[in-house]
């Protein structure tokens, strides 16, 4: 007992306690905070783990080293066991063990993992046959742009241009490949519509209900890597949408799928 509290005393032994204290408080203590403000408990991430002990070392070399009389105290133990003869013996073991250490760490978090996935994720999933816009349903099956009856392609390719500059480009870039300013920020990157795999497989109903409730609007077979995007039904207009569709449609050269086409 009398030796622990020697040792607590000591910088090199307050140092390790600030150190176990921690990590007992990052792993144990954190998911148990939750609760008491009614949210539901996590594990914290390993990645947390290893950034928030991280900051709790240099914290503790701050502390430690906060004045010569301290710092050499620290070093002392330390600097004996490396040079001491009489511990030759215990600098041979550390130079087995902590090698062996370390590369059972490596491994550990290196080594793949076998187990199944929790879900599968659609690139493209299924349209719900109805949708809620703006306090109205709208049915989704079935559906065409109402705009390609009304008006000008010229009017509308217009009012889609100014729309998509307005809002989209951002992430979906000037050139519609995906590759907007703030596109790396993503996971998964916003969609590049100049890719045959994207616009050009699907009805315009489809690119409706997709911009219409963006990533919330998404089933669950969409996880777990859900779109960013916002829903845009709380800030343009179903014309300003359809007018959007157009021209994505006509800027990138594909022709929407048809719904005689999917039925086939």
């Amino acid at each position: 007992m009398g030796r622990l509290r020697i040792a607590v005393r000591h910088s090199l032994g307050q140092a390790v306690l600030l150190m176990v204290l921690a990590y007992v408080l990052v792993v144990y203590g954190i998911p148990y905070l939750p609760p008491l403000f009614g949210i539901e408990s996590a594990p914290v991430p390993k990645s947390l783990v290893f950034q928030y002990m991280g900051l709790v070392a240099v914290g503790v070399l701050i502390y430690v080293s906060r004045d010569e009389e301290h710092w050499a105290e620290f070093k002392e133990p330390l600097h004996r066991t490396l040079i001491d003869p009489n511990r030759k013996t215990l600098r041979g073991t550390m130079l087995v063990l902590v090698p062996i250490l370390v590369g059972w760490l490596t491994y550990t978090q290196a080594r793949p993992s076998i187990g199944a996935v929790a879900q599968l994720r659609a690139i493209h999933p299924a349209p719900p046959a109805r949708i809620t816009f703006q306090g109205r349903n709208i049915d989704i099956t079935g559906l065409e742009n109402p705009l390609r009856h009304r008006g000008t392609i010229e009017e509308h390719y217009a009012a889609g241009r100014r729309i998509y500059y307005q809002n989209c480009l951002p992430c979906h870039g000037d050139l519609l490949d995906g590759q907007g300013h703030f596109a790396h920020g993503f996971n998964p990157v916003p969609l590049a519509f100049d890719d045959p795999g994207t616009i050009a497989q699907l009805t315009e109903s489809f690119v409706f209900w997709r911009i219409a409730t963006g990533g919330p609007g998404l089933p669950r077979e969409g996880t777990p890597w859900n779109s960013a995007m916002p829903a845009w039904d709380e800030f343009l207009t179903e014309d300003e949408i359809w007018a959007v569709i157009i021209f994505l449609y006509e800027q990138s050269g594909w022709q929407p799928r048809r719904w005689e086409e999917s039925d086939e």
